[in-house]
């Protein structure tokens, strides 16, 4: 543990408690120990002192879908290269997808990811369970062992439980742990093959599509299983005012859903996909402006619970490709912040409502003592100033792959320090 020390003349933003104002933060054995909210504060003990010079100091972002290549790709990503560019990011806890290969579908497994993220003293790393046996859909993993080894939910990632009977089977089983299920909604007979949205842009570019509203269908397919089972239920990357609907309806009849959203599709739209441009090839895939402006719009009123980067690493070689053949996905860790932090600069969300997703609100669905400017809650912390200019460099990202759609795009809101546990994990 570091030395106690002040964090002073501060701007304090702590979506928990909905305070945006002046501060200072005592850090101690890893922890907030006090907060003194207000101007003028001066320590009056012989603790050291760092002088935050009016920047933002908020809590550490939480980013609960990560996509790494270990264990089985590691020339994609490892553990370390993600934890590198997480701290650069100001991303202090990730949560590692269970799509690896092997596939974290046992409490070895879960274990493994652990330890190894624990090993290399930088960020909060914890793992997701698989759902289903080698996320294949098709028997259910245990879940039970998985959670008492530490996996804070449970998911096929990108892969639909097609079998209603399996899923069925999965959200009881879970239900009795009180453990959280992820489904990401899209009808797999629509959705195969398809790299765009359908629509006029997709039939001009000749590209195979999917129909928006088959993120509905399946949602809707999902929630009535939810109401059967009773289970905790997280709906991943949710991307279409349709889908929102439907949950807006499930929430009014009771049931216990959250709902996630990527930052690609808060910030980018099918158009910019522009003439073939695979680093824009995102599974599910870009989606009409229309579908962009409802998610921000459930952001700025809290229907959206949990923004997440979708870091999803991929060479190359796997990107310059055929827009058809590339590989989906994008790097996002070392970019979330500067990217959320245009829904404040361009779209008028305050800067709480942007950090309230990335903080206290995945801390409160996975369970975690994180997310908070609290007496007793880790010192997981980021320094940012949310005004200075940021030009993207993907060449320059801490990942191993450089598939950002962010690249050479001209963003506000640099990090200046990144805190673990009270360690300096990130310093510019």
């Amino acid at each position: 543990m570091s030395s106690p020390f002040w964090i002073t003349n501060a701007r304090l933003l702590d979506p928990a408690t909905d305070y945006d104002g002046q501060g200072a933060l005592h850090i101690a054995d890893g922890r907030i120990t006090a907060v003194h909210k207000g101007a003028g504060f001066v320590p009056t003990d012989d603790d050291g002192v760092v002088d935050a010079e009016g920047l933002c100091l908020s809590p550490g972002l939480i980013d609960i879908r990560v996509k790494t290549g270990e264990p089985g790709a590691e020339p994609k990503e490892t553990l370390k290269s993600a934890a590198l560019s997480a701290a650069a990011g100001g991303v202090t806890t990730l949560v590692i997808q269970p799509d690896t290969a092997p596939a974290v579908d046992d409490p070895a497994m879960v274990d493994f990811i652990q330890r190894r993220g624990a090993a290399l003293g930088l960020v909060n790393i914890f793992a997701a369970g698989a759902a289903t046996q080698g996320c294949d859909g098709k028997l259910m993993a245990e879940i039970g062992l998985m959670q008492e080894a530490g996996a804070l939910y449970f998911t096929d990632v990108d892969r639909v439980i097609p079998d209603s009977r399996t899923l069925m089977r999965v959200m009881s089983y879970a239900a009795a742990f009180n453990a959280l299920i992820a489904c990401r909604p899209h009808d797999p007979w629509l959705a195969e093959g398809a790299v765009a949205t359908s629509g006029e842009l997709a039939t001009r570019l000749g590209l195979s599509s999917v129909p928006a509203i088959a993120e509905r269908m399946q949602l809707e397919r999902d929630l009535a299983l939810v109401e059967q089972t009773g289970a905790r239920f997280l709906v991943d990357q949710i991307s279409t005012a349709g889908a929102l609907e439907t949950l807006d309806r499930a929430r009014q009849r009771g049931l216990e859903v959250a709902a996630s959203a990527s930052i690609n599709h808060l910030r980018f739209n099918e158009v910019d996909i522009g003439d073939y441009r695979t680093f824009y090839r995102l599974d599910p895939p870009l989606r009409d402006e229309s579908d962009r402006l409802a998610l921000i719009e459930a952001v700025r009123d809290g229907r959206i619970d949990v923004i997440t980067s979708a870091h999803a690493p991929a060479p190359a070689e796997d990107k310059r490709r055929p827009f058809a053949e590339a590989t989906p996905g994008a790097v996002g860790l070392q970019t979330l912040l500067p990217a959320a932090l245009g829904l404040h600069h361009e779209d008028g969300l305050d800067l709480l409502e942007v950090l309230r997703p990335l903080t206290c609100g995945p801390a409160e669905l996975l369970g975690l003592s994180a997310g908070r400017l609290a007496e007793e809650a880790p010192a997981d912390l980021i320094l940012f100033d949310p005004a200075a200019p940021v030009v993207v460099d993907a060449s320059t990202l801490r990942s191993k792959s450089k598939n950002s759609p962010f690249d050479n795009r001209r963003l506000q809101g640099k990090v200046e320090q990144t805190w673990v546990g009270g360690r300096t994990v990130f310093n510019t």
